[in-house]
């Protein structure tokens, strides 16, 4: 009886770790860089854009494409992502160093969702159509999959939507460019979801600004409760640095193959 009743007990304790183990993993969010500037794992290649793949979400979502397809392809084979297990593409902005990859990447998997600003010209959408994917023209706020929003278009020259990833950890932020200004993003970001920021990461666009607008923008950040930032891409060299002083062990390094865990 001793035995059985010892046993019993394993085997509680065994579905207990495992359902907690179960729990950990589904709550895991990983994100991957495709395609950027600058350079984290070697092997990979380096180009002027920006992509990365978010997994661990309900939905496998890759954002961006970068500018060359057969650079996107390399590094998405080096890094051992499998095209196929993206279900939904999220563009920020038509420029060409976001969008360079899109078709390419449509030939290899054309079973996605595109999600374009309303604003991208018609032409595009439908290339993108001719592909066989859905597009889906975003103008507003909008959870595309739980957990998982767009910021909706902004900005007046130049239209862009950024990312929005609800996690354990709070809010992520992605930005293609931040055309629309990373700071009105991350604003944009708490008043579609009213909670805390946990990381913004991506390009900023920050390459023209002095050295105090920079300072002032980091000060923005701090005071809207931004707790990590990865920048990169058109953020800028010296900009880059400026948020590495300021925010010490929370400035994620990036570039191509770098690998961010969120549980």
């Amino acid at each position: 009886m001793r035995k059985v009743i010892t046993l019993f007990i394993c085997l509680i304790l065994i579905l207990s770790v495992a359902e907690k183990a179960s729990a950990y993993e589904s709550d895991r969010i990983k994100i991957t860089i495709l395609y950027d500037n600058y350079l984290f794992s070697e092997g990979t290649k380096t180009d002027w854009g920006f992509s990365c793949i978010i997994e661990g979400t309900e939905k496998t979502i890759l954002f961006d494409t970068g500018t060359k397809s057969d650079l996107l392809f390399h590094n998405i084979n080096f890094l051992k992502v499998n095209p196929e297990d993206v279900e939904l593409v999220a563009i920020s902005h038509n420029h060409g160093d976001h969008t360079g990859g899109l078709f390419s990447f449509l030939d290899k998997n054309n079973k996605v969702s595109v999600y374009l600003p309303i604003s991208f010209p018609g032409t595009f959408v439908s290339r993108v159509k001719e592909k066989k994917a859905k597009v889906i023209s975003v103008d507003k706020p909008v959870e595309i999959c739980k957990d998982v929003f767009l910021t909706g278009e902004m900005g007046r020259q130049i239209k862009e939507q950024s990312m929005i990833l609800d996690t354990s950890k709070e809010l992520v932020v992605l930005t293609g460019c931040a055309h629309p200004g990373i700071v009105s993003i991350v604003k944009r970001a708490k008043e579609i979801l009213d909670k805390k920021i946990y990381l913004v990461l991506g390009g900023f666009h920050l390459m023209r600004k002095s050295e105090a607008e920079v300072k002032d923008i980091i000060k923005e950040f701090r005071s809207l409760g931004v707790l990590k930032v990865g920048a990169t891409h058109c953020t800028g060299d010296r900009a880059i640095e400026l948020f590495k002083e300021a925010y010490g062990k929370n400035y994620i390094q990036m570039g191509v193959g770098k690998v961010i865990e969120i549980f």
